[in-house]
C-alpha cells in the first residue's frame, strides 16, 4: 500500500506536465490521408522523444506502407519495460490518429490549438485517444522514476488507423512483427463510461447497409408516368422495422439490451418539389446481438426488400458498407478483467462489471485474433463532437489505474 502511495502522489505531482502533453499533441492535427489528412508522422515524433527521454529501451516502430501519408508511412509503436514475470506482458493499446474537427462554427476555439477551462482541456483528440495515451506513458514514467518493477513487463502500443478501419494499424501490427501473446493481458481504453464501472468485454455484430431505390423519375402533376422511388423507400423503411419483431432477444450484458434496426443517412434524390424521384437512397446501422447471425438478419432484409419491389414495380440494390460480425466475448474472469476490476477500486473506489458494447472498438480486432482484451475508460464520451474535452482528473486517474495495472497489487 504504501508502494502504490508513493506511486499515485508522484503521478499527482506529473497533473501539469500531463496537461502540457496533452496539448502538445492536440496540437498536432494526426488525421488519417482518408480523411484529407497528413497522417500520424509528426505525431509519432513527439511520442517517441518522450519515449526515449524517459528511458525506454525496448523500442520497435512499425511502419505500415501508406503513399497516400506524408511520409508514405503509417507509424506504429511499440515500446516495452522489462517485469519480474518476464514470459507476459501487460499491454496499453491506444491510437494516434484523431477525426477530422467537423464544422469550424461549432467549436467555441481552434481545435487545433487546445484550451483549459474548468479543469477540462478542450481540442480534438483529447479524450479520444489522448487522455489515456498520455496516462499510460505517464505511468510507466512513474513506474521507472520510483525504481519499481512491474508485476509482467509492462508495454504501450500506439498505433496508426484506428479511426479508418486499424488496416494501417493494429491489424497491420498483429501481421508483421507481432509482439503479442495469448496470455497477455491486453487494455484497450476505448471505451467506458463516466464513472467508470464498465468493463467492455463483448460487443454486438456490426451491420451497415446503403439501399438504392430505383423506380422512374416523371413530372410531380403525372406520377402515372413516373415511379415513385421515394414512396417505395419510405415503405421500405416501415417494412424493416419489422426485425425488431424478428430479432427480439434480450441479454443485459449489453446496454441496450437488444439488438438495434435504424435508419440514418438519407441522401438527397431531386432538387425540386415538382419532380417524381427515380432515386432514392437512405441507410442503416444495425448492432445485432452475438446470438443472431448476421446472415440471418440480411437474409431476413432481403425478403422485405423484394416484398417492396414486387409492391411497387422498383429495383432496390443494397450495399455492405461494413460487416462486422461478433468478435468471441471476452471471459468474464479474464485475468485483465480481474486486474482491471482492482486497480478501478483502488483509484475510485468503485465496483467495476463486466458488460458488452453496442459500438464496434479495436479490442474486436485482437478478440478475433484470439486475445482476450478488455476495453476501459473513465470519460464524458465526447469523442468525434464539437468542442471534445478530456476531464484532467480523469486523465489523472487513468494513470493511476495504469500504474496499479502494471504492478497488479493486491
Amino acid at each position: 500500500m504504501e508502494k502504490m502511495k508513493r506511486i499515485f502522489d508522484r503521478i499527482e505531482g506529473l497533473r501539469n506536465a500531463m496537461i502540457e502533453m496533452q496539448i502538445r499533441l492536440s496540437s498536432v492535427p494526426a488525421i488519417s490521408p482518408e480523411s484529407g489528412g497528413k497522417g500520424e508522422a509528426e505525431k509519432a515524433d513527439i511520442l517517441l522523444d518522450f519515449i526515449h527521454e524517459n528511458g525506454f529501451e525496448d523500442v520497435d516502430i512499425l511502419k505500415a506502407p501508406d503513399l497516400d501519408a506524408e511520409t508514405g508511412y503509417r507509424p506504429n509503436i511499440i515500446a516495452r519495460m522489462p517485469g519480474q514475470d518476464t514470459a507476459r506482458t501487460t499491454w496499453i493499446m491506444t491510437h494516434m490518429d484523431v477525426v477530422p474537427p467537423g464544422e469550424p462554427a461549432l467549436w467555441d476555439g481552434n481545435p487545433f490549438k487546445p484550451w483549459v477551462e474548468q479543469g477540462k482541456i478542450f481540442g480534438r483528440g483529447v479524450e479520444d485517444n489522448q487522455q489515456d495515451m498520455v496516462a499510460s506513458l505517464f505511468a510507466l514514467k512513474t513506474i521507472r522514476d520510483e525504481k519499481v518493477k512491474p508485476r509482467t513487463n509492462a508495454g504501450i502500443a500506439l498505433v496508426a488507423d484506428e479511426e479508418t478501419g486499424s488496416g494501417k494499424g493494429i491489424e497491420y501490427v498483429l501481421k508483421h512483427g507481432n509482439p503479442f501473446k495469448p496470455e497477455d493481458l491486453i487494455l484497450v481504453p476505448d471505451a467506458g463510461n463516466s464513472s467508470g464501472t464498465m468493463i467492455e468485454v463483448a460487443e454486438k455484430s456490426i451491420l451497415w447497409l446503403t439501399f438504392r431505390t430505383i423506380g422512374r423519375q416523371a413530372h410531380g402533376s403525372t406520377p402515372e408516368k413516373g415511379i415513385n422511388s421515394l414512396r417505395a423507400a419510405s415503405y421500405l423503411i416501415v417494412e424493416l422495422n419489422r426485425l425488431y419483431e424478428l430479432f427480439p432477444e434480450k441479454n443485459d450484458l449489453f446496454d441496450p439490451p437488444i439488438s438495434t434496426f435504424e435508419p440514418t443517412k438519407k441522401e438527397v434524390n431531386v432538387l425540386n418539389i415538382n419532380t417524381i424521384p427515380g432515386e432514392d437512397v437512405f441507410s442503416m446501422d444495425m448492432r445485432i446481438l452475438p446470438i443472431y447471425s448476421v446472415d440471418d438478419v440480411v437474409s431476413s432484409i432481403r425478403e422485405m426488400t423484394r416484398k417492396i419491389e414486387s409492391l411497387f414495380g422498383v429495383m432496390i440494390d443494397i450495399q455492405t458498407v461494413q460487416n462486422a460480425p461478433a468478435a468471441p466475448p471476452t471471459p468474464a474472469e479474464a485475468p485483465i478483467v480481474r486486474a482491471l476490476q482492482k486497480a478501478v477500486k483502488a483509484v475510485y473506489g468503485v465496483d467495476a462489471r463486466p458488460m458488452g458494447s453496442g459500438g464496434g472498438t479495436v479490442a474486436a480486432i485482437f478478440r478475433r485474433a484470439g486475445y482476450p482484451a478488455a476495453c476501459w475508460s473513465r470519460s464524458d464520451e465526447t469523442a468525434h463532437q464539437p468542442n471534445e474535452y478530456c476531464i484532467i482528473d480523469n486523465m489523472v486517474g487513468s494513470a493511476k489505474v495504469f500504474a496499479h495495472l502494471f504492478l497488479q497489487e493486491e
